[in-house]
């Protein structure tokens, strides 16, 4: 017998509801279909005309309802920053998942050494020799295992960190009669959030030089690369003008969390994609004339960026600051005396990937109607 998850239990009845998103008991993270699904189009649109494949980002949603939605406008499929979180899409049936961050622990190769098996398309990165031999001895000559070369863009977090490691990296993987060399990854993850865009355009043309440089080595070595994937949301309409990648890896576009919401993403101003996430809170006290409190704290929310922007439900002007785990401020000149307990504020997420994480499910409205909840698939994978 199937268990609801606690979202479900509490709100499944209201799905279809006119009005039911008023109902919703929160802290609650919600997504605009509307919103999402534009988007999702949107950016398949831009890539299809540039004719780069596209292979968004599941770190960002874990999801397999937005995953199969990704694919269904075209996405080839999709990347995943943990093993973990392609088991989760794998058993959602969405193929040609990339890892993108290095599997390396006996158990975790054993893992994904079942999980290409069964995935259709699987591949994951490597930046070491000592991860390929460990890999090339895992994986059968009669299923290969598809790695690519990781490169470092400078922040030394992975990937090779010269021409020559590339070259010889490459050669191992290629070498080996249980891998294929699928290719390389660069992901300048630094530069995604240069809020200016003349800047962030002046840095990752830097870095796309370094990156011809590097496809320039493996070729003379008989080594071209099929597939040089990597970007971002910050960057992908640079990438796309540079023409050096042929997939793109873009994540956070299907939201546009706060912090690229600052970012101007194209040359002239104004932004492509709109917000659809969110999350609603609920006043709990209005005792004090500028000053509300929410029942979203640091739980709610992940914490490495600025407080969240206070998106509706109290005015123009209003902030928000965090009061404690289960509580936040929401304050402006005169909001004690104009909300009461039980209104709703709706709060803008700063940061995406890890916020979602705190959530199970997302509730899915159109308008003022939750039309669907979808569960976090791959929450907590961080294995």
């Amino acid at each position: 017998m199937s268990v609801l998850s606690d979202d479900r239990r509490l709100h499944g009845h209201l799905i279809g509801q006119q009005g039911s998103r008023r109902a919703l008991n929160t802290p609650v993270l919600v997504l605009d279909l509307d919103v999402l699904e534009a988007n999702i189009a949107a950016m398949a649109q831009l890539a299809a005309k540039a004719g780069v494949r596209l292979r968004p980002h599941a770190k960002t949603h874990k999801s397999v309802d937005i995953a199969r939605r990704q694919v269904a406008a075209g996405a080839f499929g999709l990347c995943c920053a943990k093993l973990g979180e392609a088991e989760a899409l794998a058993e959602g049936d969405i193929e040609n998942l990339h890892i993108t961050s290095p599997v390396v622990s006996a158990p975790a190769i054993a893992r994904l050494i079942a999980l290409n098996a069964r995935s259709p398309g699987l591949s994951v990165v490597a930046d070491h020799p000592d991860n390929v031999a460990a890999l090339a001895a895992a994986a059968s000559p009669e299923a290969p295992l598809s790695v690519f070369v990781d490169i470092d863009p400078g922040i030394r977090r992975t990937g090779v960190a010269s021409d020559d490691a590339a070259v010889a990296l490459a050669r191992q993987i290629a070498e080996a009669p249980s891998l294929t060399f699928g290719g390389v990854q660069k992901y300048c993850g630094r530069e995604q959030h240069i809020e200016d865009y003349g800047a962030r355009r002046e840095a990752i043309l830097a870095q796309s030089e370094a990156l011809k440089t590097t496809i320039a080595a493996l070729t003379e070595a008989g080594l071209a690369p099929p597939v040089v994937t990597g970007g971002g949301t910050g960057t992908h309409r640079i990438d796309l003008e540079l023409g050096v990648f042929n997939e793109l890896q873009v994540g956070s576009y299907v939201f546009m969390d706060d912090q690229y919401v600052a970012c101007q993403l194209e040359a002239e101003p104004g932004q492509p994609y709109g917000r659809s996430l969110s999350v609603e809170a609920r006043v709990v006290s209005a005792n004090h004339a500028a000053l509300v409190t929410v029942d979203a704290g640091f739980k709610a929310f992940s914490t490495d960026a600025d407080p969240p922007q206070v998106l509706g439900g109290a005015g123009e002007g209003a902030r928000f600051a965090f009061m404690g785990d289960e509580h936040g401020a929401v304050i402006a000149p005169g909001l004690g005396e104009t909300l009461k307990p039980g209104d709703l504020v709706t709060l803008a997420v700063p940061h995406c990937d890890p916020t979602v994480n705190l959530y199970e499910s997302y509730h899915v409205v159109r308008g003022d109607a939750l039309v669907d909840i979808w569960p976090v698939s791959a929450r907590g994978r961080s294995r």
